[in-house]
């Protein structure tokens, strides 16, 4: 049986680039998904399950970093990043914020295929190795599919509902400050804007039905932040 095609999503505003990738990817058998924008990418990346993104940094919606932190808050797929910027802190901030590689522009295409294979080779996982899935008889948080299901019934979620949902699981058990949480998700200059947090978290517990007075998954820890509680991960 044929191994399957690994799925390449690019995120680039630069036509011309999605373009360069998309005719160089697919001749080297790649299947392409292509995204001019932050909101695009983010889309295809939960719906449509990459193998591997190349992420530009200079998006005209939202920074690349913040592109990555989002997505690292329920993804481990690698990332490789693109940039005319070749400081050695912005590769620094790049890979310390979870990209597995980064290439400045112009590059060549040669180069990029054997980065690509590089980060695909340490992808490969043992057979049947999957992200952790929470479910505990009620709520089913699927993390692969990006998928939250109570007592059977899907849980439609914003993106940052659910941004903070995975970050609270990734954690279960222990505490999650309010400033942790503000920074990972809607970014450093955000942490004091804890009202954000608190609105956000409300609704998350009215779509749980979750009591914040008794709570079953979400607990506050007044003053300091939030806990997941529950069973452990699959």
């Amino acid at each position: 049986m044929n191994a399957p095609v690994p799925r390449v999503l690019v995120i680039d505003d630069e036509a011309q680039i999605r373009r360069f990738l998309d005719i160089g990817l697919r001749a080297e058998g790649y299947e392409v998904l292509l995204a001019a924008d932050a909101a695009a990418g983010l889309a295809l990346a939960a719906t449509r399950s990459p193998d591997l993104v190349i992420l530009d940094i200079g998006l005209p919606d939202r920074e690349g970093h913040e592109v990555l932190a989002e997505l690292r808050q329920w993804s481990q797929v690698p990332v490789l990043m693109l940039s005319v910027r070749d400081a050695e802190d912005e590769k620094v901030r790049a890979l310390d914020g979870g990209a597995n590689d980064y290439v400045t522009k112009p590059f060549g295409i040669q180069e990029l295929m054997a980065r690509l294979r590089a980060l695909l080779r340490d992808r490969v996982a043992p057979a049947g190795a999957a992200p952790p899935r929470y479910d505990d008889g009620r709520l089913v948080i699927d993390q692969a599919r990006r998928e939250v299901w109570l007592d059977g019934a899907p849980v439609a979620l914003t993106r940052k509902e659910y941004a903070v949902l995975a970050l609270l699981l990734r954690h279960a058990g222990r505490v999650v400050t309010q400033q942790q949480l503000l920074r990972e998700i809607w970014g450093p200059s955000h942490v004091h804007d804890t009202h954000y947090l608190r609105i956000v978290v409300g609704k998350l517990r009215q779509k749980l039905g979750d009591d914040p007075a008794a709570p079953r998954w979400l607990k506050t820890e007044p003053g300091v932040g939030y806990r997941f509680q529950g069973g452990r991960m699959d």
